[in-house]
């Protein structure tokens, strides 16, 4: 890395992370919690001007391209100072038509439209490609609440890869090869591990903490003249592949496409690619249904009990988001917020009730819950399930 890049990837460990821990204390301090304005102005003034005095030396610099890495881990820096900028309103989209961080934008689209990615900082620059130093990985603040919510997020996405993985290994084997079922097995203890690991996220972080000083700098912002969506702890492919290869997603089906094609720039250019491959696939419980006519012999009862038993985690995972997380990180202490702060309460954008309908349709879709509106697999599910032997 060049030396203004070290410099920055320092700030950013360092500096940056006193500056925002300072605000984020001023804040707690007040009856209104949710309240920036009016607070902290020399912070903020040191954030804006530290923060672009390193880019600027950046952009006079010019595009030393060092790889994929390099590039990536320097589009997390700027997406950090952009979304914390964003988390104290420096910058507020509803009172703007474009980023007033004019270099910082410029730098951020030239990074993310050479490697393919979101010009902005996403899920993955804060847990599986986030580098420690010495022991400590990037954030925003020293706040135990965000390093709660950053460990236990990265340990879920990589539990939910491992899944992902196993499910993929299937696919040239084929359901009935004796291997087939080590690999569901892994499947399932690997879902498990996701619930575990969110068992433990709601169990240690508190409500009002993650929704004043950990949700705020998961926004939307400008980028340039363009409002990117915050990131999202579902940007990355494992989830998806696991939701298409069980067959309890539709890849044609409009809305669970919209989420596809919306996310597709916020994950690491290796998971799109396995995405978008994996949406071609036929899904493993359209081939136990294809070979029912199989049902009698023991390696189709064997593996659908497991593939079934996998469906059931993955499902149970789905409702621990539903009534767990969304219910008790953002319904419920948005109930007491003050209305002009409303506005803002999603990373995606739209509305709360908006948000919880779809996420409601996510869910189902995952459980194979039965809906006259939708289309899920409770039917198949349950011919499968008639097809087991006692």
């Amino acid at each position: 890395m060049s030396n203004n890049t070290v410099a920055f990837d320092q700030w950013i460990r360092a500096r940056f992370v006193d500056i925002n821990s300072a605000l984020e204390k001023r804040y707690q301090q007040q009856e209104d919690k949710a309240n920036v304005l009016g607070i902290g102005s020399e912070e903020k003034k040191a954030l804006r001007s530290e923060g672009e005095n390193c880019i600027r030396a950046l952009v006079a610099e010019g595009n030393t391209d060092e790889g994929f890495d390099s590039a990536f881990n320097l589009l997390g820096n700027v997406g950090l100072f952009m979304a914390a900028c964003r988390r104290h309103e420096i910058t507020e989209p509803s009172r703007e038509k474009h980023s007033p961080l004019v270099e910082a934008s410029g730098l951020a689209m030239q990074i993310g439209a050479s490697i393919g990615v979101t010009p902005r900082f996403a899920t993955a620059h804060l847990t599986t490609h986030n580098s420690a130093v010495n022991g400590v990985y990037k954030r925003f603040t020293n706040l135990s609440c965000e390093k709660i919510f950053v460990d236990y997020n990265t340990k879920g996405i990589l539990a939910y890869k491992r899944a992902a993985d196993a499910l993929l290994k299937i696919l040239p084997l084929g359901i009935s090869h004796p291997i087939a079922g080590d690999l569901l097995a892994v499947t399932k203890l690997s879902l498990e591990a996701v619930a575990d690991s969110n068992k433990e996220l709601f169990e240690q972080l508190d409500p009002d903490d993650f929704f004043y000083h950990v949700r705020p700098y998961y926004k939307p912002y400008y980028v340039g003249s363009h409002v990117y969506r915050g990131a999202n702890a579902g940007d990355f492919a494992g989830i998806n592949v696991v939701d298409l290869l069980l067959g309890l997603c539709f890849a044609n089906e409009p809305y669970y496409a919209q989420i596809l094609v919306d996310k597709f720039l916020y994950m690491m250019p290796e998971d799109q690619d396995m995405l978008r491959d994996c949406m071609r696939r036929s899904s493993l419980m359209d081939d136990f249904i294809s070979n029912i006519p199989n049902a009698n012999q023991s390696w189709f009862q064997t593996n659908l009990r497991l593939f079934l038993e996998v469906c059931a985690s993955h499902g149970a995972t789905a409702n621990q988001h539903q009534e767990m997380l969304v219910q008790k990180y953002i319904v419920a202490p948005s109930q007491t917020l003050a209305s002009q702060h409303l506005k803002s309460i999603t990373a995606s954008g739209p509305p709360l009730d908006e948000l919880i309908d779809g996420l409601k349709k996510l869910r189902d879709h995952r459980t194979a819950t039965k809906r006259d509106d939708v289309r899920t697999r409770f039917d198949d599910i349950n011919k499968l399930k008639s097809t087991l032997i006692e």
